[in-house]
């Protein structure tokens, strides 16, 4: 079993900046890549960007150049800059062995960034 706890989210005006953060405990040893995914009211859970154990990236185009993903030993975070009103939204730290292991693919309960004025 795998624990991920998130922090980090909050109230931000347009144009600022958060850093989400998520800790993983456990057993990690069959956990090669991690994420971050958003689902706003009514909407999908949508992936915002994962790494790898690698340190390979990937980014929804909504935040290219705009987040960045970085992980240390078992945390993982999220520098989100130039935030906008759409990026509001729970987001949810993912951790899971890549391809066909539905038994190894873990969430966390979710931290709320709200962007407004």
């Amino acid at each position: 079993q795998v624990q991920l706890v998130e922090s980090g989210g909050g109230l931000v005006q347009p144009g600022g900046s958060l850093r989400l953060s998520c800790a993983a405990s456990g057993f990690m040893s069959n956990i090669n890549s991690m994420g971050w995914y958003r689902q706003a009211p009514g909407k999908n859970r949508d992936v915002v960007a994962r790494i790898t154990n690698g340190g390979i990236t990937n980014y929804a185009d909504s935040v290219k150049g705009r987040f960045t993903i970085a992980r240390e030993k078992n945390t993982v975070y999220l520098q989100m800059n130039s935030l906008k009103p759409e990026d509001t939204a729970v987001y949810y730290c993912n951790a899971r062995r890549d391809g066909n292991y539905p038994d190894m693919n873990y969430w966390g309960k979710g931290t709320l960034v709200t962007v407004t004025l």
